[in-house]
């Protein structure tokens, strides 16, 4: 029987914010089955209680019960901080089953680094990076997946994340730069949101205008890329009259490097996130 969101066993180990962020898109799927669904942490039941309440979803505190869970599941996704991915990935790997598919959300690990961590080369791993946005149901995931992921297994991870958003297939090697746009990207548009706020304040709008103003100029120009399919560079040489005010705003900007900053900064956050996966690796290799 192929797997589907109704008649898989998931199993997230880890119930932060980006857990159930997934779990909010399962639950919210006419065919997402919350009976399916088991949550695990350390130490926190109120959290897992609270969960259960919201989605309906299942969740276990005792050890022998942690392990079962485990050990049944279909599909079993790591949703730990890095810092504790190490520890987490070790305390899993007697527990794993050869066909499980184990769907990591840590930034930066590499399935090489989770394979050599829980001994198990051939396990099918899928690879993740979605972003905050998915907690809305307006995510973006980029996912890649080794090559002993079936294609049931890529079409239920691929089907899971859909829950929240969009999808995007790559290679793996190219999950660190989906970080660097879309993982860490919210934060560059709250970030453009706070100075324009900051700056409508300045000029005489209330606080609550600056905010009502440009939380919905932000939209509309999302919209406006989504529904014209048009290339946002082409969208704003329409926008910009000669000599008007948004060259002058814009001009204002490349002095002070706009767009090779942000550029800068989606690079920079790649990079990073290759760090982080390095620095766990070498954690793994001095254990």
């Amino acid at each position: 029987m192929s797997l589907t969101l109704s008649n898989a066993a998931i199993t997230f180990v880890g119930a932060g914010s980006m857990a159930e962020a997934i779990v909010r898109g399962l639950t919210s799927q006419q065919d997402g089955n919350p009976s399916r669904i088991t949550m695990l942490n350390r130490q926190d039941v109120s959290r897992l209680q609270s969960l259960q309440q919201r989605y309906g979803v299942s969740y276990a505190v005792e050890s022998s019960e942690k392990d079962q869970s485990i050990t049944a599941a279909d599909v079993v996704i790591v949703a730990f901080k890095p810092k504790d991915a190490v520890e987490g990935l070790k305390a899993l790997s007697p527990l794993l089953q050869p066909s499980q598919l184990l769907v990591s959300v840590i930034a930066g690990l590499s399935t090489s680094t989770i394979e050599d961590i829980i001994g198990a080369p051939g396990q099918p791993i899928a690879r993740t990076m979605p972003n905050t946005s998915s907690s809305i149901g307006f995510g973006a995931t980029g996912i890649s997946f080794t090559a002993s992921v079936t294609a049931d297994q890529q079409k239920l991870a691929t089907d899971m994340f859909s829950s929240t958003g969009i999808v995007s297939v790559v290679e793996e090697a190219s999950l660190d730069i989906v970080t660097g746009v879309s993982g860490s990207g919210p934060a560059y548009i709250y970030y453009m949101m706070e100075a324009m706020i900051e700056g409508g304040i300045r000029g005489g709008l209330t606080p609550e205008a600056a905010k009502q103003l440009t939380v919905q100029t932000v939209l509309g120009a999302a919209r406006m890329v989504e529904l014209t399919g048009e290339d946002p560079a082409d969208l704003r040489r329409k926008v910009t009259s000669p000599n008007g005010t948004t060259q002058a705003a814009l001009e204002t900007l490349d002095r002070h490097d706009f767009s090779s900053g942000v550029t800068k900064a989606v690079l920079r956050s790649a990079e990073r996130a290759g760090e982080l996966g390095q620095a766990i690796s070498a954690q793994a290799a001095n254990r």
